[in-house]
This record gives structure tokens, sequence and C-alpha cells, in this order.
């Protein structure tokens, strides 16, 4: 777990300096670094797609992932789950414009390749070398985030600690059943959903990418039966 306190810790303070300057930092600044923050996630997004060997499980698995997530209407519980954290907060005349910090800066911090295969390879192996190079990124977007989106981007370290922390758990219980090409396949999914990501960053999309979420956990169970044929 030491790699996920790491990623926790670097985050909330990213978050910090980022609030910290808020209000030094001009708008145009700001919406400059978000975008080229969405560039680079877009970089991390294909980089990791290129993990994938079989398209046909990508498609796939982020069809229906993306059927069923809608279904379930995750990225609507998501963001009710956010705005109820923010009523919290919202007392008087101040508010905290909590949900859309928190909602962003989760999807960004625990969807994709480094979240999953730094995850489990410190699950498996103990080895911590990719979340740390993982929390280095996180802490600089926190910084960037925070001081556009608010302090929601801080409360992101809880989803980090709860979703990676329980990767590492479960990992270091089914590491031992998963091959190479599952998390492969994996990795494949989860960083197209960062390409969406990106793309939100950019302001070219309002994709909802929490609906995509079951794509990551299809993508191993699918490469599992196909493995069979």
């Amino acid at each position: 777990m030491l790699g996920v306190i790491i990623n926790c810790v670097l985050v909330i303070i990213g978050s910090l300096v980022g609030l910290l300057f808020k209000k030094g930092i001009p708008e145009r600044v700001s919406q400059t670094a978000m975008i080229g923050l969405g560039g680079c996630t877009l970089y991390i997004g294909i980089s990791g797609t290129l993990e994938g060997k079989n398209v046909l499980i990508l498609i796939i698995s982020v069809v229906i992932g993306g059927i069923l997530g809608a279904i379930i209407d995750i990225d609507g519980a998501i963001n009710r789950l956010s705005l109820k954290v923010e009523e919290k907060f919202n007392k008087g005349e101040k508010k905290v414009p909590l949900a859309e910090g928190f909602l962003s800066a989760t999807l960004l911090f625990c969807v994709g390749a480094m979240a999953v295969t730094g995850s489990i390879e410190s699950g498996i192996m103990g080895d911590h070398s990719i979340l740390v190079s993982k929390s280095m990124l996180d802490m600089v977007a926190a910084m960037m985030m925070a001081a556009s989106l608010g302090v929601g981007v801080t409360l992101s370290a809880l989803s980090i600690f709860v979703y990676q922390g329980g990767i590492v758990l479960l990992a270091s219980l089914i590491g031992p059943f998963l091959s190479e090409g599952a998390i492969n396949e994996m990795t494949c999914a989860g960083s197209l959903l960062i390409i969406m990501i990106g793309m939100n960053l950019m302001g070219i999309t309002k994709i909802k990418v929490a609906d995509f979420l079951p794509a990551i956990v299809l993508a191993p169970v699918i490469y599992g039966i196909a493995s069979m044929f």
C-alpha cells in the first residue's frame, strides 16, 4: 500500500498548492494549462492502448461496458454523490463547487494504465515504481486542476485510496490467476477511457466517461473466454 499512500499524499499536496495560488493564476493561464494537461492525458491514453493485442476484445468490452454503465447510470450516481457532498460544504452564501473537481480528478487519477498496472504490480510483486511515477504526474495535474476546479480535487485522494488500494489488495489474491494478456487488455480498455478524459479536459467532448468503467472489468474476462477457443 506504500505506493497508494504516496499517490494520495502527493495529490493532496498538489491540490493544496493549486488552491493556495488560485487567486494569483489568471483564468486564461489555468485554461491553457488544462488544455495542455488534456493533451498529455491523450498521449498517456494512446500509449496505454498500444498494450492491447486484440482490437475485437477492446470493442466488445467498451461497447458492452458502456451499455451496462449507462443502464446502471454510474456517471449519474457519482454526480449525485458529489452533489450531496457539495451540499455539506455549501453554507449560506458561500458556495464550494466540489462536484466537478471531485468527479474530474477521480476519473483522471483512478482510470487508466498506470493506476491499474501500477496497483497490480504493487500488489503482486511489491513494486511501487509505477505508482510513484504516477504520483508525480498526479501532483502536477492536481495543482492545475485545483486552481481551476477548486477544493473538490483534494477529496479525490480518498477515491485514489479506495480504488487503487482495493486493486492492490485484490491483486495480491487473484494475481497468480491473471495472465499477462489479460492485464494488457485491461490496460488497453482503461487507457481508452483516459483518452476520453483527455478530450473532455480539452473541451472537445463531454463524454460521460464513468459509464464506461465496466469495460475495465470486462476486458480481462472476455480475454479469458476468448483464450479458451
